[in-house]
C-alpha cells in the first residue's frame, strides 16, 4: 500500500498530466485569441466592421489536426499515452505530431507530483502547482510569439501576493509586495537605460510583469539569483543559436522563457541554490 505522501503525489502527477494537456491548448490558442481581439478593437477604433468569424476560444472548436483537419477523438487525446499509441502521428493523415505536446504534459505532471510530494494535500501545494503551470505556459508562449500576455502575468502576480497574505508560502507579505515592486522597476530601469544608450528595445514590458510576479512569489531577496540564472542561461542559449544559425530575424532571443525556467528552479531547489548552480 502506498504511503500517504506518495499517494498524494501520484494523484497530483495524474492531475498534472491532464492540466498539461490543457496547457497545450492555451499555448497554441491564447495568442491567436488575443490577435483576434486586438484586430477587432483596432477595427472598432477605425470605424470599420470585420467579417464575422466562427467562435474561437479555449474550448471551441474542438482540437483538430492542423494538416488534414481530422477532429481529435477523446481516446486520441489521453495525455502522453495517446501520443505513443499513435506513434507520434495523426491517425488520419500520418503527419508527425510534435513531441512538445507530450513533453508539456510530462513536465506539468512532474511538477504537480513534486509539489504534492513536497507539501502534501495542502493549499501550499495547490498554489505552487498553479504557479508551475502558469510559468510553463508563459515560457512557451513567449518562445513561440515573443508575447507574455497580461491575461496570465497579472493573475500570476496577484496570486503570489494572495498566497503570501494567506501564508500559503513562506514569503512574508511585505517581502512579497516589495519583491513585486523591485522586480518590475529593476527591469523597467534596465529597459530605459538600454534604450537611451542604443536607441533599441532590449526587452518587452511583459518581462517586467513576469519578473514582478516572480518577486511576489519568492520575495525581493530572490530576485538577484533568479535574474542572474536567467541571464546566464539566456546568454548561453543565444550564443549556441547564433553559431547554429538558429536565431530569428533580428537576432533576438526572448527573455521570458529563461525567467520562467529560473522561477521553476527556485521553486524546486530554493532561490539561494541558484547561486551555487551558477558557481557563486
Amino acid at each position: 500500500m502506498l504511503e500517504p505522501e506518495l499517494a498524494y503525489a501520484a494523484v497530483g502527477g495524474v492531475l498534472g498530466l491532464l492540466v498539461g494537456s490543457f496547457l497545450n491548448v492555451v499555448i497554441f490558442r491564447l495568442p491567436k485569441i488575443l490577435e483576434r481581439q486586438w484586430a477587432t478593437e483596432c477595427a472598432e477604433m477605425a470605424g470599420k466592421e470585420l467579417a464575422r468569424e466562427p467562435s474561437f476560444n479555449l474550448v471551441v472548436p474542438r482540437s483538430r489536426c492542423p494538416n488534414c483537419g481530422h477532429q481529435i477523438r477523446w481516446y486520441e487525446n489521453i495525455p502522453v499515452l495517446s501520443f505513443f499509441l499513435l506513434r507520434g502521428k495523426c491517425s488520419a493523415c500520418g503527419v508527425p505530431i510534435g513531441f512538445r505536446y507530450p513533453a508539456v504534459e510530462l513536465i506539468t505532471g512532474a511538477a504537480f507530483f513534486w509539489c504534492l510530494w513536497r507539501w502534501g494535500a495542502t493549499p501550499t501545494a495547490a498554489a505552487w502547482c498553479g504557479f508551475s503551470a502558469m510559468v510553463l505556459a508563459l515560457a512557451l508562449i513567449d518562445w513561440d510569439t515573443t508575447l507574455l500576455p497580461d491575461d496570465m502575468t497579472l493573475p500570476l502576480l496577484w496570486a503570489g501576493l494572495i498566497a503570501s497574505a494567506l501564508q500559503w508560502t513562506t514569503v512574508p507579505l511585505a517581502a512579497s509586495v516589495w519583491g513585486a515592486v523591485a522586480g518590475y522597476l529593476s527591469l523597467w530601469l534596465i529597459y530605459w537605460i538600454f534604450k537611451l544608450a542604443t536607441g533599441k528595445e532590449g526587452m518587452g514590458f511583459g518581462d517586467f510583469k513576469l519578473f514582478a510576479a516572480l518577486g511576489a512569489w519568492f520575495g525581493w531577496q530572490a530576485l538577484v539569483p533568479i535574474v542572474l540564472m536567467a541571464s546566464v542561461i539566456g546568454a548561453l542559449v543565444g550564443i549556441a543559436m547564433k553559431f547554429s544559425s538558429g536565431l530569428r530575424e533580428g537576432g533576438y532571443v526572448p527573455f521570458g522563457p529563461f525567467l520562467a525556467g529560473a522561477g521553476l528552479t527556485a521553486m524546486v531547489f530554493g532561490p539561494q541554490s541558484i547561486l551555487r548552480i551558477v558557481g557563486l
